[in-house]
Formats: structure tokens, C-alpha cells, sequence
């Protein structure tokens, strides 16, 4: 349990906020080491639990403010329900521990390459069942490490799978120790000489487009969440707020937050929304602003919409809903009637939404955490002469404090920069409002939990990078196949020789 609190403070450690790519595969290589040495499938299955909840634990807490502090649940039902999500999904860890333990050959190198790969299968039930909550997944602790180079041509699950593997190396030197056979040494040597060639010569195409530089300016409005969708305090700040910087901003293109303004269309004050769009109707200046959309009797979209001169609003819908906090699941709606959360349940948007074009760039807006699903991002680099150029991420991160989960949130989006080379824009409310370069390095950012504006330039790029190209054709089959085969692989060896 302590190395599944040591593998969440890897994704964004406590103290500083960075991700801490060594304690991510040590702490692997722990529960790595404790299913090895468990006499069969039943304590392993049980360490892994084990371990899945505290990491889970340690990596969501925040989710209790959420529901405590803004929902208004009592506390030790919060406390109960992150507790019981965590120990839930955990039972993907638990059956992956049960597979590796029942499936284990003795041989070191079929041994690493089943943990990775049914660890990674783990990763990827969790991405997917349930509509996926893959949040705090191992790989973005890796997005400053020396797996960060293969981001783009595998992904953040590809890091997973390798991280995994080299987790399960680690482990089989230190059960073997203090005198290991000097083969014990091959494969580790072998893992660290070809990352470090990689991260020597690894230096994908630049991609570049021939436009001039986007000046951007992302506005953070922290508004108070308790505030945020009251009459008398948090609606009027924030309408007066950002319809000031709107009206005011000189950057070609300026980026409002998720629900920035927060109500709908008919029921904001007369003429405000038809000034924004006369605002920007004419002239070189855009703007893309979080608003809720719908209606009681179509449904509502938690939405963004751009204003651009000689063009019709620009609207993106949301896709991939928060559990609870965009949809309620079947059978929960009791759960979420104990909370006082407002617009609980919305419609999704398709998968396949156009981009924004603004001065030569296509600007891909996704909500909140919508960027942690890099293969439904990847759907949009199917066609290349239509693929994105920048990347817009609009959240509102406030409902969790001022916490790790901005810090968290921060990390994968670098990843998916990292992924696409494609820069990142951050408007957020509460945080963290930056600009992401299409290596996913930060080059811009606000202090959080502050109102104000970042104001810099992003370069839109062009390039597809393979990790791109692939996913964007054939999803997450590829890693699916990968661990389903080397389990039935494992399996089939084992049954041959009788081990």
C-alpha cells in the first residue's frame, strides 16, 4: 500500500508539483517484486487490490472536496465514495495480479514481458469500461523522464507498457540479489542502452506551419466554485469579468474557460451574448469562450463557442462526459440527487467535430478532461489536410481546490503535446493556465488560483507524428492485441511444459 501511494505521487508530486518518473517504476517494481513472491494467484490478486487502492486513493482524494465541500455530501460519504471508486476499479489491478502470479513461466524474460503487458491491459480496461476514468495513469509520470521520447511514436500507453517492463526487471535484479548471475544484468543493460540512444537521436520532424506566430490571451477568471453559478455573487463577477477582457483584448486570439460563462444563452442578461458576437464580427480578433448550450426540452451541451469576423459562431459540444459530474450512470441517480451540483446531466457531442480555423490554424477545442482520452483526440488526425494545428484545453479545475489535480491535469496535457507535437492552449479558472509548446514544455504560464491573463504566442505545427497515424486508424487494437497475445502466449507455454 505504501509503494501505491508512492506510484500517485509520482504523477505530480506533492511538494513540487513535477512528475517523478523514478519513483513511478520503482514503486511498480515493488508490486512487481510482491506478486513474484506470493505462493500463488489468490495473495497476488490481493496485493495488487491492495496496492490499486491506495495508488487510486492517493491519486483522486481530491474528488472528496468536490463532493463535500462543493456538493454538500456529508463527509464520510465522500470519504466512502472515492474510498469505493478506488477499490472498485482496483479490481483490474487485482485480476492482473492474479493473471501474472498464475501465468509465471521462471523465465525472466517471458515474466517482464507478461507483467507489462497484462499490467498494461489493467490500464487499458480502465480506459475504456464504464466510458473510462484513466485518470493517474503511470506513463505521465514519465513526460520530463527518459521514456519521453517515445510519446510520439507510442503514446502514453506505450511509455506504460515499457515503464511496466522495466519495473518487473528492476524487481527480478533485486530478489536476485546480492549476487546476481552476470545474465541477470543483460536485459536491464540492454533496456538502458537503447533509452539513452533514443533520447540521443530521437528528434522527430519539426512540422512547423509557414503562418505567422497566434498571439493568444487565456483568461483565468478564478472565480470561487461556491460562488461560480449563484445569482447574487459568482454569475455577475463572472459576466462582468470576462466580458470585460473580451471586449478589451488585443491578441488575435483570446481563450475563455470551461463554463466562463455560466449560463445559457436565454437566460443571460439582454444583448450580452449578441455583444460578444458583434465584438468579434469584424476585424483581425477571435475569440473561444466555455458556455453551457440546450434546453430543458432538447437536453444541454457542456459547450464552447467561437466568434470569428464573416462566419457563424463556431460551436464545439463536449464528448467524453464526467461520471456523475456530466452524466449520471444507470441506477445512480439517487447518488447524485444527495449532492448540490448544478447541470448534472448533459448530451455528448460526436467524436468527429470540425476544428476552429482561425489565420491559417486549425484550433481543436477539448473540455476539461476530455484531454485524457489521446486516442479519441487522435480520431481528428485522420485525415492529414484536416488535422489539427493547436490543441485547446477549456477547464474549470476549481471544483477540486487548490490541489494535485491541477498539477495532475497539467501533466497529461504536456503528454498529449507530447504525443501530437502539437502545442496546447490552457484557459483554465482556477488553474493551471499555461501555454504548451509542441514539446510539451510550458513556455507561458499564470500563477493559479489568481484572476488575470497569460498572453503570449503559439506556432501551430503540421506534422503527423506516427503515433498519430496509427491511432488515428486503428484505436487502442494494437495494444490490445499486444497484451491479449503474449497472455495467451504465457498461457500456452505454460500449459506445454507443465509449470
Amino acid at each position: 500500500m505504501l509503494a501505491g501511494v508512492a506510484q500517485a505521487m509520482s504523477i505530480a508530486a506533492p511538494w513540487d508539483g513535477q512528475p517523478q518518473w523514478w519513483l513511478q517504476i520503482l514503486s511498480l517494481a515493488v508490486i512487481a517484486w510482491s506478486i513474484a513472491a506470493t505462493p500463488n494467484w489468490k495473495p497476488a490478486a490481493m496485493r495488487a487490490w491492495a496496492f490499486g487502492t491506495a495508488w487510486l486513493v492517493g491519486t483522486w482524494w481530491w474528488l472528496f472536496i468536490s463532493m463535500h465541500t462543493y456538493g454538500g455530501l456529508a463527509a464520510p460519504l465522500a470519504a466512502m465514495a472515492v474510498l469505493g471508486l478506488a477499490a472498485f476499479l482496483s479490481l483490474y489491478c487485482a485480476l492482473a495480479g492474479a493473471v501474472i502470479r498464475g501465468l509465471h513461466s521462471g523465465n525472466r524474460g517471458i515474466d517482464a514481458l507478461l507483467f507489462a503487458c497484462v499490467w498494461l491491459a489493467a490500464e487499458l480496461l480502465r480506459v475504456t469500461l464504464f466510458t473510462g476514468f484513466p485518470w493517474g495513469e503511470g506513463g505521465y509520470a514519465h513526460v520530463d523522464g527518459p521514456l519521453a521520447f517515445l510519446a510520439p511514436y507510442v503514446g502514453v500507453h506505450g511509455i506504460t507498457l515499457v515503464a511496466a517492463w522495466l519495473a518487473c526487471l528492476l524487481a527480478q535484479l533485486a530478489m536476485a540479489m546480492p549476487a546476481p548471475r552476470w545474465t541477470g544484468w543483460v536485459a536491464p543493460g540492454l533496456a538502458v542502452a537503447v533509452i539513452a540512444a533514443g533520447n540521443l537521436v530521437a528528434v522527430p520532424a519539426d512540422g512547423a506551419t509557414t503562418q505567422p506566430k497566434l498571439t493568444v490571451a487565456l483568461l483565468q477568471g478564478n472565480i470561487p466554485q461556491d460562488e461560480k453559478f449563484e445569482s447574487g455573487s459568482g454569475i455577475p463577477l463572472a459576466l462582468e469579468w470576462y466580458g470585460v477582457q473580451l471586449r478589451d483584448t488585443k491578441a488575435s486570439l483570446t481563450v475563455a474557460p470551461e463554463t466562463a460563462i455560466p449560463m445559457l444563452p436565454q437566460q443571460l442578461p439582454e444583448g450580452y451574448l449578441d455583444a460578444v458576437t458583434q465584438r468579434f464580427s469584424k476585424g483581425d480578433q477571435a475569440a473561444l469562450v466555455g458556455i453551457p448550450l440546450g434546453s430543458f426540452r432538447d437536453g444541454y451541451t457542456n459547450s464552447a463557442l467561437a466568434f470569428k469576423a464573416g462566419a457563424q459562431p463556431y460551436r464545439y459540444d463536449k464528448h467524453h462526459l464526467v461520471p456523475f459530474g456530466e452524466f449520471i450512470p444507470p441506477l445512480f441517480k439517487w447518488f447524485v440527487q444527495m449532492m448540490s451540483i448544478p447541470l448534472g446531466d448533459f448530451n455528448r457531442g460526436s467524436l468527429t467535430q470540425p476544428s476552429f480555423e482561425w489565420q491559417g490554424q486549425r484550433i481543436a477545442p477539448n473540455i476539461c478532461y476530455e484531454d485524457l482520452f489521446g486516442e479519441e483526440l487522435g480520431v481528428r488526425f485522420a485525415q492529414p489536410e484536416s488535422a489539427p494545428t493547436i490543441f485547446a484545453n477549456v477547464s474549470n479545475i476549481g471544483w477540486f481546490g487548490d490541489s494535485t489535480a491541477i498539477d495532475q491535469h497539467l501533466q497529461i496535457s504536456r503528454m498529449r503535446s507530447l504525443e501530437f507535437q502539437r502545442p496546447m492552449l490552457r484557459a483554465t479558472n482556477t488553474g493551471a493556465t499555461v501555454i504548451i509548446d509542441h514539446r510539451g514544455r510550458v513556455t507561458h504560464s499564470l500563477a493559479r488560483m489568481t484572476r488575470g491573463v497569460l498572453t503570449g504566442e503559439v506556432d501551430g505545427r503540421t506534422h503527423i507524428t506516427p503515433y498519430a497515424a496509427w491511432v488515428s486508424q486503428l484505436g487502442l487494437w494494437p495494444f490490445w492485441l499486444l497484451a491479449l497475445g503474449m497472455t495467451g502466449l504465457a498461457a500456452w507455454r505454460r500449459r506445454v511444459t507443465g509449470g
